[in-house]
């Protein structure tokens, strides 16, 4: 391949190439091995010091081999091509390998992470959770073996609520790919819901607290007693009513929960939706108390 037919761009290398490196390999003689070459973009994705040899002895060619894959797949074959041999990556360049990969793919794992980039997970850890940009934060990790895991349980569980809140009548094996979590797990969750518990239990808790005492309860109908009536129990509408109405049924701690859970600039924007979500509940206890609503 002809050398003015390639391109010489988004090395992951901060300071660019070594000319003590480049000296060195054109001065040993020897046939350059082939360069990596990204087939859509014919850029160098490894051996950029090698072409850089080549120009300085004079060289008008290079034997390559061709990369199929997208600019992110490039990047990250690019890294890993210059960790595992030729003149190393610094530490600097390491580093800045993850946050860029992390801009694109959040939700990989750190281990799959440290596994390109020749660093360790726990320090691929502290780089993401240095990372300002939020799009650097996930609610799960995509592991080597592709696939995709909660951060947690506790996150996994309450991803699923949402879901069910959301669509109840949304299949069991849908939920659970979406959350990340087991197809048993969604069919706890929601068995959880409908009972009016909590879906994520105290053993997977973050925050564990002691049970609350027993709440004064207002002289109408509670959502147990409802639960209890034939025609709710076997009437979909009612169902799914139920179901949302046990997530608003919050104690004072799970609230305070809450709260500390919303990072501190995103507080606003849920207190938004929230009013939102009352407006929405008040207009239907007012149509709800109107008499007569379902004759005529």
């Amino acid at each position: 391949m002809s050398l003015d037919a390639l391109m010489l761009a988004d090395s992951p290398r901060l300071d660019g190439e070594d000319p003590k490196h480049v000296e060195l390999l054109a001065g040993a003689g020897a046939d350059l091995p082939p360069v990596l070459v990204h087939r859509s973009t014919m850029r160098v994705i490894d051996g950029t010091h090698r072409i850089l040899a080549a120009r300085l002895r004079g060289d008008s060619e290079i034997s390559i081999t061709y990369f199929d894959g997208t600019d992110f797949e490039a990047f990250v074959q690019s890294v890993q091509s210059n960790v595992q041999h030729g003149l190393p990556l610094t530490r600097a360049d390491r580093e800045a390998a993850v946050l860029r990969i992390l801009e694109s793919q959040a939700a990989w794992s750190d281990r799959a992470i440290a596994e390109v980039t020749g660093l360790s997970a726990p320090t691929v850890g502290a780089i993401r959770s240095r990372a300002t940009d939020n799009s650097c934060q996930s609610h799960a990790r995509i592991g080597k073996d592709g696939r995709i895991r909660p951060l947690t349980t506790a996150e996994g569980r309450r991803a699923a609520a949402k879901i069910i809140a959301e669509r109840p009548d949304a299949p069991l094996r849908e939920i659970a790919s979406t959350a990340g979590i087991s197809t048993g797990t969604a069919r706890d969750v929601r068995d959880r819901l409908r009972r009016g518990d909590d879906p994520v239990p105290m053993k997977y808790s973050k925050n564990k607290v002691l049970p609350e005492p027993p709440r004064q309860r207002s002289a109408g109908p509670d959502l147990q007693g409802l639960r209890k009536d034939p025609s709710l129990r076997f009437n979909a509408v009612a169902r799914t009513l139920l179901q949302w109405l046990s997530i608003c049924d919050i104690n004072d701690d799970q609230r305070h929960n809450l709260i500390q859970g919303v990072p501190e600039y995103r507080r606003d924007n849920f207190a938004e939706l929230a009013l939102v979500c009352a407006e929405r509940w008040r207009n239907l206890a007012e149509e709800l108390r109107q008499p007569n609503r379902n004759t005529g």
